[in-house]
């Protein structure tokens, strides 16, 4: 069996000793996991007032400050176009 580890980043209170935790990955999905995939995003943010999420074995738990920021950035290019949604606190 595994071991997991958790990460637990609280909103109000950074590690002084973390610089940055950036976790960044890119896939290929179909529209509907996509959306199935902000959903669950959604309903954590929503329902615990954290994003949680595993990543190569280690559960990251990140909570989110009681208001924040949010930016919406569309791209339309000729080619490919893009939604990107970022939130900030």
């Amino acid at each position: 069996m595994a071991t997991r580890r958790t990460v637990f980043i609280d909103a109000g209170k950074r590690n002084t000793n973390m610089d940055l935790l950036e976790i960044s990955e890119t896939h290929n999905m179909t529209r509907e996991a996509a959306a199935k995939l902000l959903h669950q995003l959604a309903d954590s943010l929503e329902r615990h007032n954290e994003i949680a999420f595993v990543r190569n074995g280690i559960k990251v738990k990140v909570e989110v400050a009681p208001r924040v920021e949010v930016e919406v950035e569309v791209e339309i290019e000729s080619d490919e176009s893009s939604l990107e949604i970022e939130l900030k606190w």
